[in-house]
């Protein structure tokens, strides 16, 4: 069956998508939010999964969240940086620069797949500004980590 869990922590990622580098790149978010992530996604075709681990995570974020509430992080990953602004909305979309077409060993990009879905789930209106990054694995590790911490300040109720 799949789902995901998230609470406060010290970044904890015990993620199973079936998508190994995407697996990777939720243990990137969930160590820069903070967040211990519980994830399990059922066994289908790789676009799949990835559609089914958006979907998982922005259930479990979006109660975390009350509309209007935002978050921003802009986070290196060697050479790369990332910019990403989240928002709670009525409408959700993703507004990004990067194509990221290929990397991880998928023919679409994995990193826009994923975030639909999560937006979708969670109501979030997601900005994402690739402004350095010639390695694609770099770039994605850079724009996960910066979404962690995006939604790590989001989820506070002090913001």
């Amino acid at each position: 069956m799949s789902g995901a869990r998230v609470v406060d922590g010290t970044g904890v990622a015990n993620v199973a998508t079936g998508v190994p580098v995407l697996d990777h790149l939720l243990g990137e978010l969930a160590r820069a939010a903070r967040f211990d992530l519980a994830l399990e996604i059922d066994p289908d075709d790789p676009e799949a999964e990835v559609d089914a681990a958006g979907t998982a995570l922005g259930r479990a974020i979006e109660p975390r969240l009350s509309v209007g509430a935002h978050g921003e992080a802009t986070v290196p990953a060697d050479e790369a940086l990332a910019m990403v602004v989240v928002e709670r909305v009525d409408r959700p979309l993703v507004a990004s620069n990067a194509d990221l077409t290929g990397a991880g060993g998928l023919g679409t990009d994995l990193a826009a797949r994923f975030l639909g879905r999560l937006a979708e789930e969670a109501g979030l209106t997601i900005h994402v500004r690739l402004m350095e990054g010639e390695d694609t694995g770099h770039a994605l590790a850079a724009i996960f980590k910066a979404l962690g911490v995006a939604l790590a300040r989001a989820s506070r109720v002090d913001i």
